[in-house]
């Protein structure tokens, strides 16, 4: 009896002496001076964005009664604070879904000079709480289904079981979410997967993570001729100006993501799509090379390098310093950075960027 005791008071110390030496994961993590490590555990910040038109019409006729065309682009957003586990620790949503009418000649009839809300600058204005079965709002949806997702990693969010209700799919099929989220989720768990594959490295004490936009339809066109007389195909354009940032406890920058995603549904003259609805279309800084700003480029930038420089000069400002960015016109192009830091990496209008970046700092948690 006494021997077996001692054999397990052995075994005992042995395990606790063991226990006692930290494992690699367990140690705790190191800074190069002047850093700091987060203390909410945000190394990574990413963004991603899921980009359809499947939902734009064609000008026709129903029951003897014309069909007016809407090209409608829906964009879903998400800009991801990620640990070193890769588990998601601040996030934020957003849906850009716009739409530009036209009448049965293919002119334009919605307001194409007015930047467009997405639905969580909407807010109650959405209009989503009468017809939803649960009385959420689409914002508080999307703040439940941020909540959920804190703490999983991708592979557990993409796990999550998914049904039809009636003609909505994708809705979420687990009990922590059935009174808090309606809607579907699959493209929001698409642009989590999607940022957590295209992350920057945050160095710094991370306090809140925000996602800005601006959304323009100003690009739309009518149909009809140019000033020489050639025809002009009708085109319903957005371009939907982003920032996701990460910012410290005094609202400064530590790391900033700079994209566009630029879509067009174009139409015949006959009022039908000519686009791809079936595509996922892709941003500026996803083309890379194939967006092709290079050849026009008087310094010769691509325009994923010069959002990247513009993103990196944006890199420990407040939202006041960065919309103090002083601009200038060059050519026919207004909003032009006016700053020697900016002159030989940044030749693109960044005006809405700075106004992204701006709400970005408003929107932040």
């Amino acid at each position: 009896m006494k021997k077996s005791l001692s054999i397990l008071l052995a075994s005992v110390f042995a395990a606790a002496m063991f226990a006692g030496c930290s494992s690699k994961s367990e140690k705790p993590a190191t800074t190069t001076p002047g850093t700091t490590t987060s203390s909410n555990g945000v190394v990574k910040l990413g963004l991603g964005h899921i980009t359809k038109i499947d939902s734009s019409t064609d000008l026709g006729t129903k029951d003897g009664k014309d069909v007016l065309p809407t090209g409608q682009v829906n964009t879903v957003i998400a800009a991801v604070g990620f640990d070193k586990d890769g588990k998601v620790q601040k996030i934020s949503f957003d849906f850009a879904q716009t739409k530009v009418n036209f009448d049965k000649t293919m002119k334009i009839t919605s307001d194409i000079k007015t930047p467009a809300q997405t639905k969580k600058e909407l807010g109650a204005k959405y209009g989503m709480l009468s017809a939803s079965k649960i009385k959420k709002e689409w914002f508080q949806q999307a703040a439940a289904l941020e909540d959920w997702m804190k703490g999983k990693t991708v592979a557990d969010i993409k796990a999550l079981k998914t049904k039809t209700v009636g003609t909505e799919s994708g809705v979420p099929d687990n009990a922590d979410l059935t009174s808090s989220v309606s809607i579907s989720v699959t493209d929001f768990i698409a642009a989590v997967d999607e940022a957590s594959q295209a992350t920057v490295a945050v160095t710094g004490d991370v306090d809140k993570v925000g996602l800005g936009h601006v959304v323009s339809l100003a690009s739309s066109k009518s149909y009809g001729t140019d000033s020489a007389g050639k025809e002009v195909l009708p085109v319903a354009q957005t371009d939907t100006s982003l920032v996701a940032a990460a910012f410290d406890k005094d609202g400064k920058v530590l790391t900033a993501i700079v994209d566009n995603c630029q879509t067009k549904v174009a139409y015949s003259k006959d009022g039908k799509v000519t686009s791809d609805k079936t595509a996922l279309y892709q941003s500026k800084d996803e083309l890379k090379e194939k967006y092709g700003m290079l050849v026009a480029s008087k310094i010769k930038k691509e325009w994923y390098q010069q959002a990247d420089a513009l993103a990196k000069w944006m890199v420990g400002k407040t939202a006041s310093q960065i919309k103090s960015l002083k601009t200038k016109t060059v050519g026919t192009e207004t909003g032009i950075a006016d700053d020697a830091e900016l002159t030989s990496s940044v030749s693109i209008s960044v005006t809405d960027y700075i106004a992204a970046a701006a709400e970005a700092y408003s929107y932040a948690k």
